[in-house]
């Protein structure tokens, strides 16, 4: 399959041997990274890969407190408290105190905020769309099914590295 990248670099894989895929596919990802990265970018606000994802987060996450934000990033308080000022002064989401829970600040998404979560996703998808149209119908069938095939084994396992290590 071509990657994005226009250079005409191929991954090769041998079918047998994992780590050859692996490294064939770790490129792959590498340059789908690139690409939604600057697709990203491109938006009429631009985030930070953090901003982006804490906003995802409350998307899916609707009226989640600071604390539960921080447990999903992976990041301190104060750091997800640095964080939320600059999307609240972007008016990208808004704190309110809890309706039941009067000592507990919630956060949740703005207009804007869904707005610009919606222009990423768009862009994102263009973008792939772009790249997927030159490869023949056969090879995205193909990388559709291996896509599905990683997920659903992947779901089936915990993450961490394995048991060999790194």
């Amino acid at each position: 399959m071509t990657l994005p990248g226009g250079d005409g670099d191929r991954v090769r894989g041998s079918g047998d041997d994992p780590s050859a895929d692996a490294r064939g596919i770790a490129d792959a990802v590498e340059r789908l990274a690139e690409l939604w990265s600057v697709a990203a970018q491109e938006a009429a606000v631009r985030l930070s890969a953090h901003q982006l994802r804490a906003l995802r987060a409350l998307e899916t996450a609707p009226e989640v407190n600071l604390t539960g934000l921080a447990d999903r990033l992976d990041i301190g308080l104060p750091t997800a408290s640095r964080l939320c000022d600059r999307l609240e002064a972007a008016g990208l989401l808004e704190r309110e105190l809890h309706p039941h829970r009067r000592r507990e600040v919630q956060l949740r998404l703005t207009v804007q905020g869904r707005r610009v979560l919606w222009e990423v996703a768009r862009r994102r998808t263009e973008a792939l769309a772009r790249v997927l149209a030159a490869m023949a119908p056969a090879e995205r069938s193909l990388l559709v099914r291996g896509m599905r095939a990683f997920l659903s084994t992947r779901a089936d396992r915990s993450p961490g590295p394995s048991p060999q290590g790194p």
